[in-house]
């Protein structure tokens, strides 16, 4: 599982880096406007990726860092929908980011279940494969 939730993360990154800053840029390209005008600045994609590389490789500190990315992630994404869906302004670049978010919040609550049922997953290989307790 915790394989599956590292390419989750690693298409995550991928994802947002194409939602936040190339088709913004595509856009603006098209519409003749400054490169930056609808870029939408978030490096979270950064976090992502090093979660996903935590939970291949499996360093001392993966289990702490997954929590706390998870829950983070949860609050937040919760906290903007909360925000944004009691006035929701429905365009190209909500709806990029609505959707964006949903998957977001699904891969983090996904994860942090996994990580109630089964601890044992995200805590450090030792170099014949098994895990330390």
């Amino acid at each position: 599982m915790s394989r599956f939730l590292a390419d989750f993360l690693f298409v995550l990154a991928a994802w947002t880096l194409v939602i936040k800053y190339a088709f913004p840029v595509a856009y603006a390209l098209n519409e003749g406007v400054p490169v930056l005008s609808y870029v939408m600045w978030d490096f979270w994609w950064v976090a992502h990726i090093w979660l996903g590389w935590a939970l291949i490789n499996r360093p001392p500190y993966t289990f702490a860092l997954a929590l706390v990315v998870s829950v983070a992630e949860i609050i937040i994404v919760v906290t903007k929908f909360a925000l944004f869906l009691a006035e929701p302004q429905w365009d190209i670049w909500t709806s990029n980011w609505f959707i964006n978010k949903c998957f977001v919040l699904a891969c983090f609550v996904l994860l942090l279940a996994s990580m109630v049922v089964k601890p044992g997953e995200f805590r450090r290989r030792t170099a014949d494969g098994l895990r330390t307790p």
